[in-house]
């Protein structure tokens, strides 16, 4: 492959009149035929089969429909653990849990840091009887659950997995997964504890603990949405993804592991955009993408290991506050791209979410949007619906090409934790979103109701209700974690913690330690001041 320069990677704008791009920047002709897409088999195949372009089980949707996952978390464990009920009645079919800043950045909520925090973006959870309460009434073997929780993502899975065994779930059942994928906070979202390497001390221990203990546990998903958040291009939230994601095989892989024996365990998450087309063509070429580093690059021989399966969510980035009923739409376009690109489960967004967390109503709507997809539709009768399309063909050669290209530059310069710590990744991605917003703001990228179709303040949109969260729920979480440290042996918490430090100096499995520290009463926040304390803080790339 061509050697590449930052340059190649800026986003196309037309330099005539009738040239048309993709959102991220790929030419479009007007008609597409053979020549642009060759249709070889090697490189599409069969569903089910390598290099899994078509998806990655044979029968897809015909055989088992998508996990509906709705994203919720707010205020104190109560309070979710009502909406979590609430939703599974609707018919979800996956939890999905919001975790609150404090939470996040392994802060209970009595630390000064928290004050104003605890609850707003998600539910406060900083010790055991919170995560009790959070899942009161709902059986762990019978739902599948992901959390989206990174830096502090051991901890949380801890919590996890210790009322699990309360209700006598056997660990070998329990399913669902953990974000903990700390590289890409580093480079597009900010929230991260400990510098890289304490960071992959702490996910690799994970996926070495999940896959003797929880088989059916995905200890990572390795995240594109917020890179794509961030202004990333499609092209960028594939390539910085995956070289995230061989920065964390090639960790695991460092301290002994086989690549076989975790990587069938690894799952990934992507944004879905506005481009309907590109995003369909990305998710296909992401499979692919994934298939050729496992086997090529790693040298895998588990077909497992080489399926590429990965989450959903429509584009926050894209909602807005103007006319947010446009909302709908926007969501609903994106969630029928996931669809027809093969998406193993779903979050849809709420239409009020560019205002506030989502109402019990709009989260219905954001639910009943998928169903009407997947019963209404008949979408999911055939597999890869668009596979054979010149024009989804072209645009899955083109983005997997990139891609590689991308990934190429990135190993030139190092690999992904030299990337990081240059700020070369940042920077990538902060020029695409510079000159996406430049297109927005000129009125080449249209926005209906921001740019165009604008209300004209008689008659306009109606304001929406909104979630308000009661700021007393901060005072309940901050006396319930002082009140959970009063009642506890303070002596069983303490050896605890003494041999989790002493753990995190030497070489031993954390996830293990953490998971004793947690039963022996530890809160989040004295387990992360503990790795704190060895590992110290993670320091911003500035530029200077």
């Amino acid at each position: 492959m061509k050697k590449v320069q930052a340059k190649d990677f800026q986003v196309a704008t037309p330099e005539a009149e009738g040239n048309r791009y993709t959102r991220s920047g790929i030419p479009v002709q007007v008609t597409y035929g053979p020549k642009e897409a060759p249709l070889t088999g090697d490189r599409v195949g069969s569903p089910g089969q390598f290099p899994y372009t078509r998806g990655v089980q044979k029968d897809m949707y015909r055989g088992r429909l998508w996990t509906m996952r709705q994203y919720a978390g707010f205020g104190t464990a109560e309070e979710s653990n009502q909406r979590y009920h609430y939703l599974l009645s609707q018919g979800t079919t996956g939890l999905s849990v919001a975790f609150d800043l404090p939470t996040q950045l392994g802060l209970d909520p009595d630390h000064p840091r928290a004050k104003g925090e605890v609850g707003k973006v998600g539910v406060s959870i900083s010790h055991l009887d919170d995560m009790r309460l959070l899942f009161r009434g709902i059986q762990l073997s019978q739902v599948s659950t992901s959390m989206t929780i990174n830096a502090t993502s051991n901890i949380l899975l801890a919590f996890y997995v210790a009322i699990a065994e309360e209700q006598g779930v056997h660990l070998a059942d329990l399913r669902g997964t953990v974000q903990n994928d700390v590289l890409k906070e580093y480079v597009a979202r900010g929230n991260y504890i400990y510098p890289a390497e304490g960071t992959l001390r702490l996910t690799t221990d994970m996926f070495a603990w999940c896959a003797e203990h929880t088989p059916k546990w995905n200890p990572i998903s390795i995240s594109g949405y917020h890179i794509r958040e961030a202004g990333a291009s499609a092209v960028q939230e594939l390539a910085f993804t995956f070289a995230n994601a061989i920065a964390y095989t090639e960790a695991a892989v460092s301290r002994g592991l086989s690549v076989d024996q975790f990587a069938g365990q690894l799952s990934f998450f992507f944004n879905v955009h506005n481009d309907f087309f590109e995003e369909i063509a990305k998710f296909r070429a992401a499979r692919r993408i994934w298939a050729r580093i496992m086997k090529e690059k790693f040298g895998s021989k588990s077909p497992r290991s080489c399926m590429l399966r990965f989450h959903a969510q429509t584009a926050g980035s894209t909602l807005t506050a103007q006319q947010p009923q446009n909302n709908v739409a926007r969501v609903t376009l994106q969630a029928l791209a996931a669809v027809l690109g093969g998406t193993q489960s779903l979050h849809t967004n709420s239409l009020d979410e560019a205002l506030a967390l989502p109402t019990e109503a709009s989260a219905r709507l954001a639910l009943r949007t998928q169903q009407v997809i997947a019963f209404e539709s008949n979408v999911s009768q055939v597999v890869d619906p668009l596979g054979g399309s010149w024009f989804i063909e072209s645009l899955t050669d083109e983005l997997e090409r990139q891609t590689f290209d991308y990934l190429q530059e990135i190993e030139r310069r190092g690999g992904t934790i030299s990337c990081i710590k240059t700020g070369y990744i940042q920077n990538e991605i902060s020029n695409a979103a510079y000159a996406d917003q430049k297109r927005i703001d000129s009125g080449e990228i249209r926005v209906v109701g921001v740019n165009c179709f604008k209300d004209s303040g008689q008659g306009g949109t109606p304001p929406l209700e909104t979630l308000k969260i009661a700021p007393e729920l901060e005072a309940s979480s901050v006396e319930r974690a002082r009140s959970y440290r009063s009642k506890r042996s303070q002596a069983a918490t303490q050896d605890a913690m003494r041999t989790l430090s002493d753990g995190a100096r030497g070489g031993e499995n954390l996830q293990a330690l953490i998971l004793s520290a947690v039963k022996a009463g530890a809160t989040l926040g004295e387990i992360s001041d503990a790795l704190r304390d060895v590992f110290g803080l993670y320091r911003e790339y500035s530029g200077f």
